[in-house]
């Protein structure tokens, strides 16, 4: 992983940047930009990966560490969430049901996982875009790019 900062790249399928906030060997955010910030590079792999992703290579970033800091629950929603492969998508119940401790019968087992995905920090490498009927913390438009992408 590259040294800890912030990294962004211009990508056209996506119609914005996207950001990565790295730090040690975690990657801890991920967002989508219109402008580049003055202070992000542009030179990491995982842009580079992203990259290739976009232009139609599989890869579930299952590998890529990310730093989670979210409570408890709502983190083992996300890290449930990276199990779901490339190109298959999974229903709100059935994330529950993924969900290790998560009582998936209860509205409030349903409602931890729309919070978990709503609040993803780091969208893209926690793919929430494979939840169909829930937020996401990417913003719409790249929902939609990425559901396509994977279809």
């Amino acid at each position: 992983m590259s040294a800890a900062g912030i990294y962004a790249r211009e990508f056209d399928r996506l119609d914005c940047f996207v950001q990565l906030g790295v730090a040690g060997d975690r990657v801890i955010s991920v967002s989508f930009s219109r402008e580049r910030p003055m202070d992000a590079g542009t030179d990491h792999k995982l842009l580079d990966r992203v990259g290739a992703y976009l232009d139609g290579t599989e890869d579930d970033f299952d590998d890529v560490t990310v730093g989670l800091t979210l409570p408890t629950d709502q983190r083992r929603v996300l890290e449930a969430i990276r199990n779901v492969p490339f190109g298959e998508t999974v229903d709100v119940e059935l994330a529950a049901r993924m969900t290790p401790d998560l009582d998936h019968d209860s509205d409030e087992g349903r409602r931890t996982v729309r919070d978990a995905l709503a609040a993803n920090p780091v969208p893209l490498f926690v793919p929430d875009h494979r939840v169909r009927g829930a937020p996401s913390g990417a913003p719409d438009r790249v929902v939609r790019v990425l559901r396509d992408l994977e279809a």
